[in-house]
């Protein structure tokens, strides 16, 4: 129930974050920046020391059947980051061709709904790993949900400046639902190890770079003592739980 609950608040940061105006502005808002710097640290600190070790585990309990696995899950980490930067550039080329062909700032129905699916099943794996996760304790729970929640501003502010109206209107209960959804699915089915340290692989590498994507761009005129400050606490925050 617990989970389900933080499924709910999750799904509620989604369909809220737009109302949140401090948010939107130039130069970035230092809320954002803070909430991307913590996210990272929690891939970094966490996430992908957590997939180490249970890659180590399964080496040494299937022994040379699964030689093969650890290259397999950083490659799914490095198959996340290019699967979003794709997305990304994807937006940004159609919100381009958008403005010069109709003066609107916001990308074509076809490139929204690819970015509403792919990130649609991004939501669902978060909202699977509230019950499946390497380390199943409460503690270790509330510390992922909070990580996603920031995360989760960090991606509403992206794709709500790609896809305007459209966003506001579906978007935002599309992803919402999903991650619900992935909650609901976990209830009802598991999955093996392998899977289970894939789909962390995956969500990795995805979290970076839709982050990093965030951040880096000259437009944003981002705050980096915000982001550093964010990493720093959490990572902190992380080492000391």
């Amino acid at each position: 129930m617990l989970g389900l609950a933080l499924a709910v608040a999750l799904a509620a940061v989604h369909v809220l974050a737009g109302r949140l105006r401090v948010l939107d502005r130039v130069p970035r808002s230092a809320w954002l920046s803070g909430a991307g710097g913590a996210s990272v640290a929690y891939v970094f600190v966490h996430l992908l020391p957590e997939l180490a070790a249970s890659q180590e585990t399964l080496a040494a309990s299937a022994g040379a059947a699964l030689e093969g696995l650890e290259a397999h899950a950083w490659l799914l980490a490095l198959l996340g980051l290019a699967v979003f930067y794709g997305l990304e550039r994807a937006a940004v080329r159609s919100r381009a061709e958008e403005v010069s062909e109709t003066g609107r700032d916001q990308t074509e129905p076809g490139v929204f709904w690819l970015h509403m699916g792919f990130f649609a099943v991004y939501n669902a794996i978060i909202g699977y790993l509230l019950l499946h996760r390497e380390d199943p304790g409460v503690g270790a729970l509330l510390v992922y949900a909070s990580a996603m929640a920031l995360h989760f501003l960090v991606n509403d502010y992206g794709l709500r400046e790609h896809h305007r109206a459209l966003y506001d209107r579906i978007g935002r209960w599309v992803l919402g639902a999903a991650v619900i959804g992935g909650c609901l699915l976990g209830t009802v089915t598991r999955v093996g190890e392998p899977a289970l340290a894939m789909l962390v692989a995956f969500l990795g590498g995805a979290v970076v770079l839709n982050v990093l994507k965030e951040e880096l761009p000259a437009e944003r005129e981002s705050r980096f003592w915000a982001f550093a400050l964010g990493a720093t606490a959490y990572a902190a925050l992380l080492l000391l739980a």
